[in-house]
């Protein structure tokens, strides 16, 4: 498989983390990794409107093959769900504008994806973006859960990658239902 470039975000409308990353013959270089305040931004709307101009920003000067973000979980408050939700928005929305395509994963599916565990706590995933992307740093938090959504991509579309177009009718639905089966086992 050639090299794919896959910027992820973890999204929020206070800091949002953005990553870029290569992936070739399962090893992973970082090319951006960062956690955008918002703060500065002031009102809600301007924090959405920093974040749709960072993103696209971002895609023009790294010009990614995929995009992955993190899906929404609920908070214990509807109104932190819905700020969430509209960040998440924006950024598909610079995504999509690019052409590309958006990937969604599970906040507990990406933990699994990289440090083995859904449960894991941001320290963890700190610990393994730097192992895995080699860093002499601690990445930032936000920045480091970017990195995993990414990553978490990557593994994902490679594990599925030996499913071609060139395996025709039900085989070729049976194996991939044999894959997403797999993959689900791993992650629990």
């Amino acid at each position: 498989m050639a090299r794919l470039r896959v910027m992820g975000i973890d999204p929020g409308s206070v800091t949002m983390g953005v990553a870029v990353i290569d992936f070739e013959r399962g090893r992973a270089t970082q090319i951006h990794l960062q956690s955008v305040s918002l703060k500065s931004f002031g009102l809600f709307s301007a924090r959405l409107g920093a974040i749709y101009a960072e993103v696209d920003r971002l895609i023009d000067a790294h010009a990614p093959d995929e995009f992955a973000i993190e899906q929404i979980f609920m908070y214990r408050s509807p109104e932190s769900s819905l700020k969430l939700a509209q960040a998440r928005g924006v950024a598909i929305a610079a995504a999509v504008g690019h052409g590309l395509t958006v990937h969604e994963y599970m906040p507990a599916v990406v933990k699994q994806a990289v440090v083995g565990t859904g449960r894991a706590d941001k320290l963890q995933v700190q610990h393994m973006v730097k192992r895995l992307l080699s860093l002499t740093d601690n990445p930032p938090a936000d920045g480091a859960d970017a990195a995993a959504v990414a990553l978490c991509h990557c593994y994902r579309r490679t594990s599925l990658a030996g499913i071609s177009a060139d395996v025709v009718g039900v085989e070729k639905t049976a194996m991939q239902l044999l894959a997403q089966s797999r993959y689900r086992r791993r992650s629990r």
